[in-house]
């Protein structure tokens, strides 16, 4: 196989500078190791060898290749020694100012065909090539850690970026059994800025008083199928890392609502409580598990109200028939009688909004989130206004969970939980595809690998119909009041006519 640069170095020889070197090697290229730490260097060898001892010790790779891997990574001294690679990638401190000075340096040594790359994840690649004589043969190659493990590179072209070098770029990433995905230089590029949705509205959320943070990480486990809750993930990556990454992308957005990063955070990072590697975060960790709270305890209701259903709610007929599954006694007149426990299911609206508009007695109405199939989730959420009497609360949690499928039961917001932080993912990546930040196709496969969720945004809109997604974001925008909510054209129009959110023109 014809390997798109024979000879490669990284610089920076941390987790990320480690897992490109190993990769890299591992595809037939010389790499060459360097960092301004000469014992960080050897460090990082040792440590990629025993990574390859390991898989050895365990059958995955015989004697041969293991020999083979070796003899393809080395260390440098000094940067003199980089001057023949074809390829040097970086991977060192989010600096701007540092990088722009390293990849000076690096122009007025190495060969003027060489390719320059920056592994950063939130810098702008244009600004860090603005002072080169050759920004033409200058990227971004966005991985993530841990290298190995995590198929994804994004590929970013700068302004002025060779479209050569992002072939390049391309094909030396799928030779290392990667996924590469292309995308334009923008604040966030695709993982980084299509995450945004999930964690800044969960502390939205939280900020309201809606739920606890244990909550919003069940309930969005259970009803959409993230494989963490956003509190689980912030406390793993850590806040030291993750919101000065949630006010970059803000601010380089001008301030954009959609982006907006929370005060909570802010007030943690300051406190030094970022998360699981200090052992306290949204959770305290012992022995590096996370001590989290029982699930809320179903109530012990002798006798169950009557149901009725409000004609508007959504999902009625699959509501309904519920109901009838979990041996509700079911009202079918025009409006509730005196006694009824009065059930509706708004996308987007409040609890409160919906009693006041269908004039409906607030002590006695709850809410029920069906946005998703019944069926397709492992819990459900209701949630009370403030009016709303104890005994209507627990006889709807406890009748929900006649059939023992959990239920969760918050206090009153626009468009519960999970609508609130799914519209915002789809919207958001509805938007991206609008700037032209990167394909549909592509800003889908990037998600998926890079942030684990169960399906791309952009099909998650599909799967769970560009209208209703519309119909939520609206109606919190009316509830809220903020331009947070508007929705994007990109989705607005192919909601308007039945088009896929993936549909593309081209």
């Amino acid at each position: 196989m014809n390997i798109a640069f024979q000879k490669v170095a990284v610089i920076g020889a941390g987790a990320m500078g480690r897992g490109i070197a190993q990769i890299a090697a591992q595809a037939g290229s010389q790499v060459f190791l360097y960092d301004t730490q000469a014992e960080a260097s050897q460090k990082a060898l040792a440590a990629v060898h025993q990574v390859w001892d390991s898989l050895l010790a365990k059958g995955r790779l015989d004697t041969e290749t293991v020999g083979k891997y070796k003899a393809q990574l080395h260390t440098a001294n000094q940067l003199q020694d980089l001057q023949k690679c074809n390829l040097i990638v970086e991977a060192i401190v989010e600096r701007l100012d540092i990088k722009k000075s390293l990849f000076i340096e690096l122009e007025n040594l190495v060969e003027e065909t060489t390719v320059l790359v920056t592994n950063t994840s939130s810098l702008s690649v244009t600004a860090i090539a603005a002072a080169l004589k050759r920004p033409s043969q200058f990227a971004g190659y966005h991985f993530f850690n841990p290298v190995p493990l995590m198929k994804v590179v994004e590929v970013i072209a700068g302004l002025k970026t060779s479209p050569d070098v992002c072939v390049r770029l391309t094909e030396f990433a799928k030779q290392m059994g990667h996924t590469p995905v292309q995308a334009n230089d923008t604040p966030g590029f695709i993982v980084n800025h299509a995450g945004r949705g999930y964690g800044t509205e969960a502390l939205r959320i939280v900020s309201e008083g809606v739920a606890d943070f244990a909550t919003i990480d069940r309930i969005l486990k259970d009803q959409v199928g993230f494989k963490l809750g956003p509190f689980e993930l912030f406390d793993l990556t850590a806040l030291d890392v993750s919101h000065p990454v949630m006010e970059s992308i803000y601010n380089q957005y001008y301030q954009e609502p959609r982006y907006r990063p929370s005060v909570i955070t802010a007030q943690r990072l300051a406190g030094g409580v970022v998360g699981k590697k200090v052992g306290e975060g949204f959770y305290q960790y012992l022995d590096g598990k996370a001590i989290v709270a029982p699930d809320q305890a179903v109530p012990d209701v002798k006798e169950f109200p009557p149901v009725w259903v409000s004609p508007r709610a959504s999902r009625r007929l699959e509501l309904l028939q519920l109901l009838k599954d979990l041996g509700a006694t079911i009202e079918t007149g025009a409006s509730p009688s005196p006694h009824a426990l009065t059930l509706v299911a708004p996308l987007g609206f409040d609890v409160t909004t919906v009693a006041v508009v269908e004039r409906l007695d607030p002590a006695r109405t709850i809410g029920i989130d069906m946005l998703f199939d019944d069926a397709a989730t492992k819990r459900r959420v209701l949630a009370t206004n403030p009016a709303t009497r104890s005994d209507m609360r627990d006889a709807a949690h406890a009748l929900f969970a006649k059939d023992g499928k959990a239920v969760s039961v918050v206090r009153d917001s626009g468009g519960f939980i999970t609508q609130r932080v799914v519209a915002n993912i789809v919207n958001i990546a509805s938007d991206m595809c609008q700037q032209g930040v990167c394909s549909p196709k592509d800003l889908d496969v990037a998600v998926t690998l890079g942030l684990g969720y169960p399906v791309g945004p952009l099909a998650l809109g599909d799967k769970l119909g560009p209208t209703n997604v519309l119909e939520v974001l609206f109606n919190l925008q009316t509830v809220y009041g903020d331009p947070r909510y508007r929705p994007s054209p990109w989705l607005r129009r192919r909601g308007a006519i039945g088009l896929s959110l993936l549909h593309t023109e081209d």
